[in-house]
């Protein structure tokens, strides 16, 4: 910004209906930006354009890199690698001529029903918020605002705008708001309220965790912007806290920004009354989404109430600093901006990079890496197809994609051969709902297990690719792999013992036939570069250094009855406190199928030594192999039991993933996050007890290989 005009001089300037005009989203004249605020020409104050989402930036009828799910990004465990996924965001979104991005989401993995976990980063608080700050200071590094969702214990997509979480202080501190946390002290210059409300005050009106905690407590600086068609009462949104609204239009103008036919006259609502174009949404998807009818739009209502005293223009006025504020920040007051870069060949090799590295063994009898020449059956429904996420406001369009049939083709040197088994599992997507059209239904063609068997048998080794599918707004019905999936992984399992299971899933799945295949391959959503990443770590180009940032098990050993997920009443139930995840599993002494952390390598280690270094653990480990090999070093904390208060087993307090060449020993410095050692006490707030803390350094939550202790 020049340094003759200020903000506050802007602000000064400004009329009401003006300062009104910059709180709240309009129609993009270019129908490009997903949120969109006008600016004032009158004072040269840009429009600003927000855009989604958090696996590539998506604007209908454009392309851009189709990266990975941000859950594969987390199973890689390395900070680094998900700071430079941020900044390879943010430069895409400046070179599609946009200013904020609507991501990192950081709500944490509660329970793995939830059909958006794929687009979030662990079940674990510390995990999650390292993930949060890394993604969002790479975003922030390319001069473009990052916008971490949906802020706060927004767990389910079912009927997630309208259920209240009932939710104690406890939990929410310790689980639920650390990743927002530590995006905020990252840089994030905003943050998206949820749909839903906390103990029964919508999260777009909500005072205390608006206005108290994150701007008071934790000094945020930035905007608070609602989710779209978040909010209902505007005086109630402004004075809670919300800075922002969107999308500001109808529904029916926001499906025009959606479709090429209709942006022509995207402005009018073509005479509906209720602004929806007369579109009725499919029931499921509907349990899932807002109703915009009950939306009180600030254009319409924000001025009315100022000029009545029920919104204090001191408020709006803050309101409006804290939009210019970011603005200025990312240079767009003052022009000061690069143009940003898409789909270049740094950014395709990143996407790459990190499907392959966040691609976690989970078994292996022996069977992997591939021989070269191996012969291959390669079979599964989707085998010609690229995963590159689920449905909703994550959805990517490459221009490029590769598929495993491709992928593996181009590298096996041995003979492939191809059967599908089963017809294809059919993607689910959010948007073809609002479009008003059909899911595509790809290729017709009828079940064929008995050709995949014969396949096998023919074949060195069988891969068997299997998937789930997922959409915002609609939440899984159970843990199980969709259609016959199971059944076909069993029958190649019984045609070739050197059967090796690819799993592509949003989250945890239920595996019957685990211990009937050779190896058990998790390779989650992996975007563009799907098949050419899972073929560097089938034949060991890579080695399979990702980790699981969620527990796998059965679905009945989750701790979830109907008043706790979905919910009853419009309220859902946390009673579960801070038992989520690998917590609840220790508590409960049930043995999950494959814990946090479990993932295994091509390579052996050895643990040589661990000692305290501080507030930190030096760690020294040795590569047994000969051949190289990446080893994620876990520490956990082991608290002094307290009277009358129930704490987690242990808990997570820092990590590094370490490449370690053939025979040789490197030693890591691991930082301990101190909230691994403190509780959130509702009367006194952060207490750490004192006693002696057991400090686990070890492969996994159930895999221990050193401890040492601290006194506290």
């Amino acid at each position: 910004m020049s340094q003759d005009r200020s903000i506050d001089d802007i602000v000064d300037e400004l009329t009401l209906r003006e300062k009104v005009s910059l709180v709240h989203g309009t129609v993009d004249p270019e129908a490009r930006a997903t949120g969109y605020v006008g600016g004032v020409e009158r004072l040269d104050v840009p429009p600003f354009r927000l855009v989604d989402g958090p696996l590539g930036v998506r604007i209908p009828g454009e392309r851009s890199t189709a990266f990975p799910a941000p859950l594969a990004l987390a199973a890689t465990f390395d900070a680094e690698l998900a700071r430079d996924h941020g900044a390879a965001l943010g430069r895409e979104t400046k070179g599609k001529g946009q200013d904020g991005l609507l991501a990192p989401g950081v709500n944490l993995i509660r329970v793995p029903h939830n059909g958006r976990n794929f687009e979030y980063f662990s079940e674990d608080p510390v995990h999650s918020g390292i993930f949060a700050a890394s993604v969002t200071a790479g975003i922030q590094s390319e001069d473009v605002v990052a916008t971490p969702k949906h802020y706060v214990a927004n767990n389910q997509e079912t009927y997630r705008a309208s259920t209240s979480a009932e939710v104690s202080e406890r939990a929410l501190h310790e689980l639920y708001l650390p990743s927002f946390r530590d995006a905020v002290e990252a840089g994030a210059g905003s943050v998206m309220t949820g749909y839903n409300g906390v103990n029964g005050t919508r999260m777009s009106d909500h005072r205390y965790l608006l206005h108290e905690v994150l701007k008071g407590e934790w000094g945020f600086e930035g905007y608070a912007v609602s989710d779209w068609w978040g909010t209902e009462g505007t005086a109630d949104a402004a004075n809670g806290g919300l800075d922002l609204e969107m999308p500001g239009v109808t529904m029916a103008q926001w499906r025009a920004i959606l479709s090429d036919e209709e942006r022509e006259g995207a402005t009018e609502t073509d005479g509906d009354e209720d602004g929806d174009g007369g579109f009725e949404m499919p029931d499921e998807i509907a349990r899932g989404m807002p109703d915009p009818e009950t939306c009180e739009y600030f254009a319409e209502a924000l001025a009315d109430e100022v000029e009545a005293g029920t919104v204090s223009e001191e408020r709006l006025d803050d309101m409006v600093v804290r939009i210019l504020r970011q603005m200025d920040r990312i240079g767009l007051l003052d022009g000061n901006r690069d143009e940003g870069a898409v789909d270049t060949d740094a950014h395709r090799s990143l996407a790459e990079r990190i499907a392959a590295r966040g691609t976690v063994l989970l078994e292996n009898d022996g069977v992997l890496p591939l021989d070269d020449d191996a012969s291959v059956a390669l079979i599964g429904p989707n085998v010609d197809e690229a995963l590159l996420g689920g449905g909703g406001s994550s959805e990517t369009n490459p221009f490029t994609e590769v598929s495993p049939r491709e992928g593996i083709g181009s590298r096996a040197d041995g003979e492939v051969a191809v059967e599908y088994g089963l017809p294809p599992v059919e993607d689910l997507s959010l948007f073809d709902a609002f479009e008003g059209e059909a899911d595509d239904e790809g290729p017709e063609r009828e079940a064929d297990v008995e050709g995949a068997v014969a396949a096998a048998e023919d074949a060195d080794v069988a891969l068997v690719f299997v998937r789930d599918t997922v959409t915002e707004a609609i939440d899984r019905e159970d843990l199980r792999l969709p259609g016959r999936q199971d059944e076909l992984v069993e029958a190649v399992a019984e045609a070739n013992d050197r059967t090796v299971a690819v799993v592509n899933s949003s989250g945890p799945v239920e595996l019957p036939w685990r211990e009937d295949v050779a190896a058990v391959v998790e390779n989650w959503y992996p975007g563009q570069a799907h098949g050419d990443a899972i073929a560097s770590v089938l034949y060991g180009d890579v080695d399979a250094g990702g980790r699981l940032p969620v527990t796998f098990a059965p679905e009945e050993a989750y701790p979830f009855a109907e008043r706790n997920f979905p919910g009853a009443d419009q309220e859902v139930h946390y009673d579960e406190g801070v038992f989520v995840g690998y917590r609840h599993f220790d508590a409960a002494g049930a043995e999950p199928t494959y814990p946090f952390g479990h993932g295994l390598s091509y390579a052996d280690f050895e643990y040589v030594e661990a000692e305290p270094n501080g507030d930190s653990v030096s760690v020294t480990v040795r590569n047994t192999a000969e051949r190289d090999g990446r080893e994620v070093v876990q520490v956990y904390v082991r608290p002094p039991e307290t009277e009358g208060v129930e704490r987690p087993e242990r808990e997570l307090a820092g990590f590094e993933s370490v490449p370690i060449p053939a025979g040789e020993t490197e030693t890591v410095d691991i930082e301990l996050d101190e909230r691994a050692f403190r509780r959130y006490d509702e009367g006194e707030g952060w207490t750490t007890d004192a006693g002696e803390y057991a400090i686990e350094v070890a492969r996994s939550s159930r895999a221990v290989e050193v401890e040492l202790t601290s006194e506290r």
